[in-house]
């Protein structure tokens, strides 16, 4: 399993009393599989998600990637668990605005030590964006941003693909399209994929789908 998350909880404090967000939330994603998480606004879904990319600390339970347990790792140690195992995409495309899409694609990769040029290349031409090489972000559209970030992501060759509302800014046609390339990048490269969406429709894309509802896995 790539990644396994075991009764898992996490609480916020507040000014006068805890906010209990995930309440015991146990999963599992082979290699090569997808799931998708839903769940209404303050579900904790997109919470579970960064304890599952090791971004923030559960308070119980155990999370592992690619048999790694999180609970054992330092914050070096998580850092560099995220910089060669693990990828993320997010509704923002957070590209740096100062590197034309050639290095925006390379910069994960590289910061892994783990560009290789020929896959680059290749998700560049999947995903449409062989003659954009040398534009910079400001000059691309919503959604040829994200199809850079999910090259950057990619670029990686992650064994865990994180995505927050991938699609969130775009409309239903490209949302669908860039989703299905994504999914086909994502069974190539063998990684598994864990998403969060509030479309039912994208969530049907995908492998297999949980919803949390009060901190539980519904």
């Amino acid at each position: 399993m790539v990644l396994t998350i075991r009764n898992v909880t996490k609480s916020y404090p507040g000014q006068q009393a805890e906010t209990t967000v995930l309440r015991g939330v146990s999963m599992d994603l082979a290699a090569g599989s997808s799931l998708a998480l839903t769940g209404d606004s303050g579900s904790g879904k997109s919470t579970l998600l960064h304890l599952a990319g090791a971004l923030d600390h559960f308070d119980s339970g155990e999370i592992e990637i690619d048999g790694t347990r999180l609970s054992d790792l330092g914050d070096r140690q998580r850092a560099a668990l995220r910089r060669h195992k693990v990828s993320l995409v997010f509704q923002q495309f957070n590209l740096i605005p100062s590197l034309d899409v050639r290095k925006n694609i390379a910069l994960h990769a590289r910061l892994g030590n783990r560009w290789d040029e020929d896959w680059g290349q290749h998700l560049a031409s999947q995903l449409g964006l062989s003659g954009l090489l040398e534009h910079y972000p400001e000059q691309l559209s919503g959604g040829q941003q994200q199809r850079v970030a999910i090259a950057r992501a990619l670029a990686l060759r992650p064994k865990l693909l994180l995505a927050d509302e991938p699609t969130g800014n775009l409309d239903e046609t490209a949302s669908a399209r860039v989703m299905e390339l994504m999914l086909e990048l994502v069974r190539e490269s063998s990684a598994a994929l864990f998403l969060v969406t509030h479309s039912s429709a994208i969530a049907q894309m995908l492998d297999r789908r949980l919803h949390l509802q009060n901190g539980l896995a519904a």
